[in-house]
């Protein structure tokens, strides 16, 4: 009884098999954040980029002080401040807290790429009629997001990984569940290393399938910004 029996393979497959199981969780979590994110971030890189003087300072504090500060810092305070004023599950309160701070990453990539976007394009519209607003909508929004397509994949990859921050407010995603299995088998390596595997693999084909995609809505001739 001294020492620990080696893994079997079915000890393996049943490992693995259980911190899998907290892959339908974890992707719940980045469904909600990284809308949530992509959401709030190109509208807040508008008032950032055409909000003025008043309004584009306050997205930049905005800004600064959610990517100065560790997300699993952010984490905490956001989900008590959320789950104290709205009744909401850990699950969430967690998601919801990682696409805010995931938002202020994502408005500076949306920033980069409407400063990408060429000032004559605004000109132009605004002569042929357009107003601000519109020739936001028509002209300058769909190339800025096109541009930003590459700088995004790395900020969707964040987030996928960044879903296991939740792990420390009980939800039950990939982390959690590896955790658990690792304080009661014994079988760190195995836990752990099928956690990296999911995460791997789910970062893996959000990447390709974001290639896919900047391909296909490349805009003709033009070579970065």
């Amino acid at each position: 009884m001294g020492s620990a029996a080696l893994p079997t393979s079915a000890n393996m497959l049943n490992t693995f098999l259980y911190v899998a199981q907290g892959l339908l969780v974890a992707l719940e979590v980045i469904a909600i954040a990284l809308p949530l994110g992509f959401v709030l971030g190109v509208l807040l890189a508008i008032l950032r980029v055409y909000g003025g003087r008043f309004i584009a300072p306050l997205v930049g504090f905005y800004s600064a002080v959610l990517r100065g500060v560790p997300p699993v810092v952010l984490l905490f305070i956001l989900y008590f401040v959320v789950a104290g004023a709205v009744n909401l599950s850990p699950l969430w309160a967690g998601a919801l807290s990682l696409g805010i701070i995931s938002s202020a990453y994502q408005l500076e990539i949306f920033r980069g790429a409407f400063g990408s976007v060429s000032s004559g394009q605004m000109t132009a519209a605004r002569a042929i009629g357009m107003n601000r607003s519109k020739a936001i909508r028509y002209i300058i929004l769909p190339q800025a997001l096109r541009l930003a397509i590459p700088p995004w994949s790395n900020e969707a990859a964040t987030v996928i990984k960044d879903s296991s921050l939740v792990y420390a407010l009980g939800v039950p995603e990939i982390l959690r569940r590896a955790q658990f299995v690792s304080a009661n088998t014994r079988e760190q390596f195995i836990a752990f290393g099928a956690a990296a595997l999911l995460y791997f693999a789910m970062t893996f084909v959000a990447g390709r399938l974001l290639d896919f995609v900047e391909n296909k809505t490349a805009i003709p001739g033009e070579v970065g910004g």
